[in-house]
């Protein structure tokens, strides 16, 4: 397993990204896209590619991160879907996305990466601290008892 920051990985520092939630293995960040509001990414700090570069804790932590930020997405947006991918195609540090998705936004249903349906909806994004909030929440239950 790597674990060395890469200075040409994008992922491997925070940039501009505004950062919503963060602890010593993973952070949060609201994803600038004026198209789909509360879309986050979920990052792994060390520079790893997969799932299976973690250990067994490691992948539940992260995973847990992931089921809090989609809870936290769908309490305060309630798509019609959210949806999970991990792809690391074109960067390959191990990373989330948590895409709040609507009938009415730009491409569904297809994925956001795919040909536009229509214009499309825009919704707007929780606030930073509204979504920090409810991401500390959620990853609270999840991980009681």
């Amino acid at each position: 397993m790597t674990n060395t920051f890469k200075p040409d990985c994008p992922l491997c520092a925070p940039g501009l990204d505004t950062l919503v939630w963060e602890d010593e293995c993973c952070r949060v960040i609201r994803v600038a896209d004026t198209d789909y509001g509360g879309y986050c990414r979920v990052i792994w700090t060390a520079h790893v590619a997969e799932m299976t570069d973690l250990t067994s804790s490691a992948q539940r932590h992260l995973m847990n991160v992931v089921l809090a930020t989609e809870t936290a997405v769908r309490t305060l947006m309630q798509p019609t879907k959210v949806n999970l991918a991990s792809l690391g195609n074109m960067v390959p540090h191990l990373h989330w996305h948590v895409i709040a998705r609507f009938a009415d936004d730009r491409h569904f249903p297809e994925p956001i990466w795919g040909v536009p349906q229509r214009d499309g909806v825009k919704h707007a994004s929780p606030d930073v601290q509204t979504l920090h909030a409810a991401i500390v929440a959620a990853l609270t239950e999840l991980t009681a008892g």
